[in-house]
């Protein structure tokens, strides 16, 4: 089998080692997987017809891709010529998206904290539609970037005053654990670990952002949770993020589609990379 897998030239540079580690355990596995940088792929139509183009030239698609952009179409169109994608792009095209992914989860009566849509176009009211304390974050941010905890009429004025140029939801923090979350590590409908992060100085709790990473142990109610949400998707790897009330049930946050897992090997053996090619291998949907 042969594979792409698919970085932007930045993103490429700062994880370097782990390409590196994608691409060992795929020789591994008997594997072929090509490090392509998503500047040097051209995707549109040709002579009417859907084209992708290597370094402007015509290319022999491989037999899978993993998509470590964000770039929903991408994954659409390389599945359009019988390319397994990792993730899908129906996978890549909801939880890219803060509020689709919530309507989603809503639509399976999974816990989550009360959430209201923001377009960009009509941007944030002259009250806040929940009470204080909320989150306001872009809908596509990721890693903890463009989220503001919002405490007073002040702060929230001081919103107003730098509109964002990108929708937003805006969620209830009122019985919410600060600086704490859990990510479920899933492969395909297998979840294959967790991890609590915490951070004491920021209620954001991304490891990034200087927050700590323990293993975390889920009990049978939490299980339940992530197969129903796993049972609604087709998952390559994701993460699947829970952030805590304050007696420690789990309230869904969102689902990271190009997920890393250095909290992962940061706590435990896991390799994450080599069940995922072995999942890929197998020839498992996406």
């Amino acid at each position: 089998m042969k594979g792409w897998l698919i970085y932007n030239k930045t993103d490429a540079k700062q994880n370097e080692s782990y390409i590196d580690w994608f691409r060992e355990e795929a020789h591994l596995q008997n594997l072929s997987l090509q490090l392509i940088l998503r500047e040097d792929l051209t995707v549109g139509i040709m002579d009417n017809k859907p084209a992708v183009m290597l370094q402007d030239r015509p290319v022999e698609l491989p037999d899978f891709a993993v998509i470590r952009t964000i770039e929903p179409f991408l994954n659409y169109q390389l599945e359009s010529f019988g390319v397994a994608v990792y993730n899908s792009s129906e996978t890549a095209f909801i939880c890219n998206d803060k509020a689709r992914t919530h309507f989603h989860m809503s639509k399976l009566a999974i816990p989550m904290a009360d959430t209201v849509y923001i377009s960009s176009k009509t941007g944030l009211p002259a009250s806040p539609p929940l009470a204080f304390p909320l989150v306001v974050k872009n809908v596509s941010g990721r890693g903890g970037a463009q989220v503001e905890m919002v405490k007073n009429p002040q702060e929230w004025q001081h919103l107003q005053h730098h509109p964002s140029t990108e929708d937003l939801v805006i969620q209830s923090a009122a019985n919410i654990q600060s600086g704490k979350d859990v990510r479920v590590f899933v492969i395909g409908s297998e979840i294959i670990g967790a991890v609590m992060r915490e951070n004491k100085h920021d209620f954001r709790a991304n490891y990034k952002l200087g927050g700590s990473a323990s293993w975390y142990p889920l009990n049978t109610h939490e299980i339940a949770l992530v197969k129903d949400i796993c049972e609604s998707f087709r998952f390559g790897m994701v993460g699947i993020d829970f952030l805590l009330n304050h007696d420690g049930r789990f309230i869904f946050n969102e689902i990271e589609d190009v997920v890393g897992s250095r909290t992962l090997s940061a706590v435990s053996d896991i390799n994450i990379l080599q069940k995922y090619l072995a999942y890929i291998k197998s020839g498992s949907p996406t």
